[in-house]
């Protein structure tokens, strides 16, 4: 049952049953105290489980093969999920801004500060080890979805600190405008949430070539047999979710067999899916058209390292 947990669907399934929890307890407490930064985190527990179910739809939508309409894949769902997580939770900023402005300006007293400081050390636990575990999971499944998810709940736990600090500022000092300052500050760090999000998830939809040091990988992959064809170029690269797209030219020598650059494209497509994995490789070959006395010697302008 444990394990269940360990995979993309489980750490989704886990998030979504850790939000209604934090709702539940929040919403209880911010209205026992009349806590606006508790109700305000309330709330963001509520975008977080649309969140989750989103991201959950997401995964098991994106984990479908290649069909007909979708020769590519489902990939590009997840990058969709993580846009509308990242809309979510400026959402959520702004609702919670509004609240805390309005609270500063009509005043409040809060009560029962107690309740309100046990259920956000109990959400600030909470969190942080769901947040750390779904990370864990995201990178190693490489989901973006999951990630975004991460992201999301990570933030939480930094909430729970900030309503700490303002809840214990209020008791000791008496002015309950620490509250609302504590709950414009949270906004502001879910914007900053929200931001990073977006800047993920959209640069899989608008087919953002792979990290640097990927693509060094696969550099290096091919440079491997440098003697057996004479370069590479035209090297480019995508991601859509967990799926990475590489395609590229691949210079042979005129006097290459058929066969011998079908066994290494084949050699080179296996390596590079095992170094990267979730990737789909497509080599195009062409014949060397250097001027070289002996075609077999390759040629340096077309190493690839300037590709």
């Amino acid at each position: 049952m444990i394990q269940k947990f360990h995979t993309k669907e489980g750490a989704a399934t886990l998030s979504i049953l850790s939000n209604a929890t934090l709702i539940i307890v929040k919403l209880s407490v911010g209205i026992l105290t009349g806590s606006i930064s508790v109700l305000g985190d309330a709330l963001d527990s509520v975008v977080d489980l649309i969140a989750s179910l989103v991201a959950l739809s997401s995964i098991r939508i994106a984990a479908k093969p290649a069909d007909l309409e979708h020769p590519f894949g489902h990939g590009k769902v997840e990058n969709i999920s993580g846009v509308v997580e990242g809309g979510l939770i400026l959402v959520g900023a702004a609702f919670i801004t509004w609240q805390a402005i309005k609270r500063m300006i009509e005043g409040a007293v809060l009560q029962d500060l107690d309740w309100g400081l046990g259920a956000m050390a109990f959400s600030l636990v909470l969190n942080t080890v769901l947040s750390l575990h779904i990370f864990r999971v995201a990178r190693r499944t490489d989901s973006v979805a999951l990630e975004a998810d991460a992201q999301h709940v990570a933030t939480n736990a930094y909430q729970a600190v900030g309503v700490l600090v303002g809840l214990l500022a209020v008791r000791l000092t008496g002015l309950q405008v620490f509250d609302s300052l504590v709950a414009i500050g949270i906004a502001g760090l879910l914007v900053w949430t929200s931001y990073n999000v977006h800047r993920q998830a959209i640069a899989g939809l608008i087919d953002t070539r792979l990290p640097k040091e990927e693509e060094e990988v696969i550099r290096a992959s091919i440079m491997e047999h440098y003697g057996e064809m004479m370069g590479f170029h035209e090297l480019r690269s995508r991601k859509a979710g967990s799926l990475r797209e590489i395609n590229l030219h691949l210079v042979m020598s005129k006097n290459a067999s058929i066969e011998e650059a079908h066994r290494l494209c084949d050699h080179l497509e296996d390596d590079i899916r095992r170094k990267l994995p979730g990737s789909i490789v497509t080599i195009h070959i062409e014949p060397c058209d250097g001027d070289c006395d002996d075609c077999d010697t390759p040629c340096p302008e077309k190493d690839g390292r300037v590709a």
